[in-house]
C-alpha cells in the first residue's frame, strides 16, 4: 500500500533529539552573535573590537582586552576588580565645580594627538546642535549637554581642532543591529584593515546612563567592556537595539536617517563575523561644526 511510512517509536525519539539539537544550536548561534555585535560597539584596542570583529578584542572606544585584564587579577574577585577599576578610571562630571575628567588613554591604540579638552564645562545651554558634513548630505544631532556635558564638551574640543575631518565610518551593522558606526581618525573603511583602534589618545566616564535605551535616532558614545573607556568613536543608530546601558548616548539625530538608511540597504563589504563590517557605500566626515541652543 502506498502513503507516508509512520515513524516507529524510537525513530520519533530520535527525530525529536535531532530537532531539540538544532534548536540549541540555533540558540547558541544568536547568543554569539549577539555577544559579538554588542561588543563590537567598543572600540577596539589593541586587537579588534566592537567594532572589529574578532571577538577577544572588546570593542574599544577604549581598547582593553577584557580577558588580558581578568587574567592579571585572578587574584581578586570579580567586584574588587570592578571597584578597583572604576577607583582608578576618569571621574564623572563634578557639578560643585563644573569640570570633568580626562584623562590618558594606556590601552595600546592608534593615536590622533590634537591635546586634552578644556576640564571646565558648561551645562547651558542644555542643548547643543552637532553637524557632520558629509559626502552624502548632512547628518544634523541635537546634543543633551544638561545630561552629558563632559562627552558634549569633548565632541565640541575634538571638531573645533578637525580631529573627525577626513575620517571614514567605518563600522555598519544590519537589521538585526541597525547601527554605524564612526569616529575613529585612523581607519580607512575598505573592509581589509583592523579598523576601530583609534582615538584622541585620552577617555572619559560615561554620562545619561540611567534608563538608557539605544532607539532608531540615537547618537551613542562607543567603548570597551570597561568603564571609563569612551573616547572620539561613536555610533548612530536607524533602528532599535538592545545594548544595556552602558554607552552615553549624547543625542538625538534630527537630520540624516534617510542617509543612514541608505548606507543600510547598500551592505557591508565583508562580514566581520557578526553580521556588521565595513559599509559598501563609503560615509565620510568633511567638517563638523557646532551651534548652541538657548
Amino acid at each position: 500500500m502506498g502513503g507516508k511510512a509512520v515513524a516507529t517509536g524510537k525513530d520519533r525519539q530520535k527525530q525529536l533529539a535531532r530537532e531539540h539539537y538544532e534548536r540549541q544550536m540555533q540558540r547558541r548561534k544568536e547568543r554569539e552573535q549577539k555577544a559579538k555585535r554588542a561588543a563590537i560597539i567598543g572600540s577596539t584596542a589593541g586587537v579588534v573590537v566592537v567594532v572589529g570583529g574578532i571577538v577577544t578584542a572588546v570593542a574599544m572606544l577604549g581598547g582593553n582586552d577584557t580577558g588580558t585584564e581578568a587574567a592579571s587579577s585572578s587574584s581578586s574577585s570579580p567586584a574588587a576588580t570592578a571597584q578597583a577599576t572604576a577607583a582608578a578610571g576618569p571621574k564623572p562630571y563634578d557639578a560643585t565645580t563644573g569640570t570633568c575628567d580626562y584623562v590618558a588613554d594606556t590601552s595600546g591604540g592608534q593615536v590622533k594627538d590634537v591635546g586634552m579638552p578644556p576640564a571646565k564645562a558648561d551645562t547651558k545651554p542644555a542643548e547643543k546642535t552637532m553637524t557632520f558634513k558629509t559626502n552624502l548630505g548632512d547628518i544634523v544631532v541635537e546634543l543633551n549637554n544638561a545630561k552629558a556635558p563632559c562627552t558634549t564638551n569633548s565632541l565640541e574640543f575634538l571638531a573645533k581642532k578637525n580631529y573627525y575631518d577626513g575620517s571614514k565610518c567605518h563600522r555598519l551593522g544590519s537589521d538585526n543591529f541597525p547601527m554605524l558606526q564612526c569616529g575613529d581618525p585612523t581607519a580607512k573603511a575598505d573592509g581589509k584593515s583592523q579598523d576601530g583602534s583609534g582615538g584622541p589618545g585620552y577617555v572619559m566616564a560615561e554620562e545619561n546612563l540611567q534608563g538608557a535605551q539605544y532607539k532608531r535616532g540615537v547618537m551613542a558614545m562607543a567603548k570597551t567592556s570597561a568603564p571609563g573607556s569612551t573616547g572620539s568613536q561613536f555610533f548612530l543608530v536607524y533602528g532599535d537595539i538592545g545594548l544595556t546601558p552602558d554607552y552615553t548616548p549624547v543625542g538625538t539625530i534630527t537630520k540624516g536617517l534617510d542617509i543612514l538608511d541608505k548606507v543600510n540597504k547598500a551592505g557591508i563589504i565583508t562580514d566581520m563575523g557578526d553580521g556588521t563590517g565595513a559599509p559598501k557605500q563609503t560615509v565620510e566626515i568633511k567638517d563638523v561644526t557646532f551651534a548652541g541652543k538657548s
